[in-house]
């Protein structure tokens, strides 16, 4: 968990804790049944974590980038 997930709101696509059925119990015998919407969330989730890693990695990549060709600071020394 991330410091931002405890003071922003979660965004679109994230697990809904309204909606979280999934916890089960010892009691529970039968087989849980995936639904079209339950797949449907599933995907949208996915989508959202991939373009998250996207835009991290194109920070990452600017931070770790070249410094520019200073343009003759020190050469005269």
């Amino acid at each position: 968990m991330n410091i931002f997930e405890l003071f922003d709101p979660a965004p679109e696509g994230y697990q809904d804790e309204k909606q979280d059925n999934s916890t089960l119990k010892m009691t529970d015998s039968r087989k849980t049944r995936l639904t079209l919407a339950h797949l449907n969330q599933l995907r949208q989730s996915h989508d959202v974590r991939k373009l998250e890693h996207e835009k991290k990695l194109e920070a990452v990549s600017k931070q770790y980038q070249s410094a520019p060709e200073s343009g003759g600071a020190l050469g005269g020394l």
